[in-house]
């Protein structure tokens, strides 16, 4: 937690360059700081603004030992991730939605309920903390439950479960990003997590393994 409040700047720099928007990470800095910065829409502002609320609800969540991997605390944190921003936020899609490059179809919004509840039983069954984080955010991305924020939502639900268990959050650097879409690409047509499993545990900054051993 402790590290991972340090850094919540770049996990917010790193999330809206991942989204196409161009701030440095100075600016998003600044915005953190309450300061608006000039040269950028109002919208590309709000994502900033979203992420770094979502992050400070996750932190507050996890430190009175109330975060869960629920529909209900999903939910919460989309209507805080996604305002203004997703067609919808705080629910669940009622309509169908396409993944861009891939001609894989996400599950029908009236299987949403029970394809949560399946994945939360998946977790159940998995040992290893990493595995069953990056099965999460995995999933998530993949069922699409929201109309939008699908990925960042699954990144946080992932660090969720890793931070309350005492481990290192996982930062997708942009650096990474050109990897990252080509990976999830056949992961999308395939459901096949063992690439992007190897891929996402190589996120961990070697920098925060050496402090946390």
């Amino acid at each position: 937690m402790w590290l991972a409040k340090r850094e919540v700047s770049v996990l917010v720099y790193d999330a809206v360059q991942l989204e196409g928007i161009n701030f440095t990470l100075p600016e998003i800095q600044t915005l953190l700081e309450g300061i608006t910065v000039g040269g950028h829409k109002v919208s590309d502002q709000q994502v900033a603004i979203n992420q770094s609320k979502a992050w400070e609800h996750l932190f507050k969540a996890i430190a009175t030992d109330t975060f869960e991997f629920s529909l209900a605390f999903a939910n919460t944190l989309h209507g805080i991730a996604g305002e203004q921003e997703a067609l919808a936020w705080g629910r669940l899609r009622d309509g169908m939605v396409s993944i861009a490059g891939t001609e894989y179809m996400p599950p029908e919004p009236e299987t949403l309920i029970a394809e949560f509840e399946r994945l939360r039983k998946e977790l159940d069954d998995i040992e290893d903390i990493y595995d069953q984080a990056i099965h999460a955010f995995l999933r998530m991305a993949r069922t699409q439950f929201f109309y939008d924020v699908n990925k960042r939502m699954g990144r946080f639900m992932m660090n969720g479960l890793l931070l309350s268990k005492g481990y290192p959050a996982i930062n997708l650097p942009v650096k990474k990003k050109l990897e990252f879409n080509q990976l999830m690409l056949p992961f999308y047509e395939t459901g096949d997590e063992r690439a992007m499993n190897l891929f996402m545990r190589s996120c961990v900054e070697p920098k925060v393994i050496r402090l946390m051993q």
